[in-house]
């Protein structure tokens, strides 16, 4: 079921002037100076947009400069800037068509749509992302309002009529309920439909529901019903997706609409060839795409995926895109397709090319990217360094497609690539002082140990809170490598150092085992 988020800023412009001008609103609750926009009018000059404090005092768009003083005489007046409020909403909504959904677009003069269908999985839960929404964009200092539906007019009036300090879900199935009981101005009518329908007796939405629609439409034209239907979902509202007009995309239309997964699968793998190409003359490769499909009725549906690292090879984006394929709901038909690459890095071979031709063994980075973008990036993870002199404070988890910061384990201190929550405790017969194990019961099984390489001895973080960690269980620690019979290889220690009983009780434990 489609899910529409409406981003509603309602001090946009005011609050962009603020941020332009690095002049935020007192901390504390100091009151600020209010701020409003002006346009020339006829010779004299009429408010545009205000920001909370002079909507407070009662000042309203179009009312007159000389009449807003009225109300505040230190109001702060500057003159209106529409072409940089569109092109703020507009960098606004690559922002969240990078982090929420690929289907954002600016909704003028004050909102965002953001059709996050599908999307709430990567924040687990709808009100995960709704919530990240709501505190990321907080942050940067603007006022807003954000409502969730089924529907973008239902989702649009909520956001606008339901005053609330936190994200408004109307659930799924209930948008009809919801906008019945809004005002009238709710549908997006020009203000003269508006006062006439108010003139007629019509104040809410559901009373326009059983009127009949002959005399309104005959009186306030098709307008009036389109907006009622949109609202309603029984009549499509598309949201064109915006994104940077320098991103390499090819698109592909069809005479005829198609429905079927294989002719996807088809104009998948002619787009993915077609922007490989692109991202050659770049010298660049995909760090993620994004497959927009135009039904014929207006809607726009989209598949995102990611890669763990820079690719251009089609075949290999042509699969990865094709494993989503069966999310999108065709409808009556697809009418075009689009493909986008939102995040692209340098990548200065071909995958196929020269270094591929050298390459032994596995294709990791594809089985990562199939993977991770077959069951969600918060199902595949991968280790890495962490500074830390102790073993279980070395490694972070990491999600598998996030770029890597370059850090690496040491080659010449190799740690297992599987390591137990918890150390336990082995038998083991060594010679003393620091011979390597010659046999360990594990588990109650026997190993007989062939080969063994150490000791490597780790005596704890002095730097952490509580002082020397030497004076702490399982801290000062000689750890031997070794190798069994069977080709084994596991990671074992010795508590203690042998001469302060402090330190340790000599016993060992096994805390890994080598690939």
């Amino acid at each position: 079921m489609r899910r529409v988020v409406s981003l509603f800023l309602p001090h946009w412009s005011t609050d962009r002037l603020r941020r332009k001008t690095g002049k935020p609103r007192p901390e504390g609750g100091a009151p600020a100076r209010p701020l409003v926009t002006a346009i020339p009018d006829h010779g004299r000059r009429i408010v545009a947009a205000v920001d909370g404090e002079a909507r407070a005092l009662g000042i309203r768009p179009g009312m007159t400069i000389t009449k807003a003083r009225a109300f505040a005489p230190e109001l702060d007046v500057v003159d209106a800037e529409p072409d940089a409020d569109f092109e703020g909403l507009r960098r606004l909504a690559l922002w969240a068509g990078q982090r929420y959904s690929p289907v954002v677009s600016p909704d003028p003069p004050d909102g965002l749509w953001l059709d996050i269908t599908g999307c709430a999985a990567r924040f687990s839960t709808e009100r995960a992302l709704l919530k990240d929404l709501h505190r990321r964009t907080a942050a940067f200092g603007l006022s807003l309002q954000i409502a969730v539906a089924d529907t973008a007019g239902c989702a649009h009036a909520v956001a606008r009529h339901v005053p609330a300090g936190r994200p408004v879900t109307i659930e799924p199935g209930a948008h009809r309920k919801a906008i019945a009981l809004l005002p009238i101005g709710a549908l997006r009518l020009p203000p003269a439909d508006v006062e006439g329908l108010r003139k007629l007796g019509f104040e809410r939405i559901e009373q326009l529901l059983g009127a009949p629609r002959g005399p309104l439409t005959k009186r306030f034209g098709r307008e009036l019903h389109r907006r009622l239907d949109q609202a309603l979902g029984t009549m499509p509202e598309p949201i064109e997706p915006i994104f940077p007009e320098e991103l390499p995309r090819t698109r592909r239309g069809f005479m005829e609409p198609i429905a079927t997964a294989e002719a996807f699968a088809q104009v998948i793998g002619d787009l993915a060839h077609d922007i490989a190409g692109q991202l050659g003359r770049l010298g660049k490769g995909a760090r993620r795409l994004d497959c927009y499909f135009h039904r014929v009725d207006g809607q726009v549906q989209a598949i995102r995926v990611g890669t763990a690292a820079p690719s251009r090879d089609p075949k290999h984006l042509a699969k990865l895109l094709a494993a989503k394929i069966e999310t999108i709901e065709p409808g009556l038909g697809i009418e075009a397709m689009t493909l986008v690459a939102p995040l692209v890095e340098i990548q200065d071979l071909r995958q196929g090319e020269s270094l591929e031709s050298l390459r032994r063994g596995p294709d990791l980075p594809a089985l990562v990217d199939t993977l991770a973008n077959r069951f969600g990036q918060r199902s595949l993870h991968r280790t890495v360094p962490r500074p830390g002199a102790m073993p279980e404070r070395s490694v972070a988890i990491t999600p598998a497609l996030r770029q890597l910061d370059g850090a690496t384990w040491s080659d010449d201190l190799p740690r297992p690539s599987r390591m137990l929550a918890r150390p336990e405790p082995v038998d083991v017969i060594a010679l003393l002082p620091d011979d390597a194990p010659r046999l360990f019961v594990w588990r109650g099984k026997r190993y007989r140990v062939t080969q063994g390489d150490g000791p490597e001895r780790l005596q704890g973080e002095w730097w952490r809170d509580g002082g020397i960690e030497g004076e702490t269980p399982l801290s000062v620690r000689d750890y031997y490598q070794v190798e069994t019979e069977a080709g084994g290889r596991y990671w074992l220690f010795r508590l203690g150092d042998g001469v302060h009983a402090s330190t340790g009780s000599m016993r060992w434990f096994i805390h890994g085992a080598f690939a």
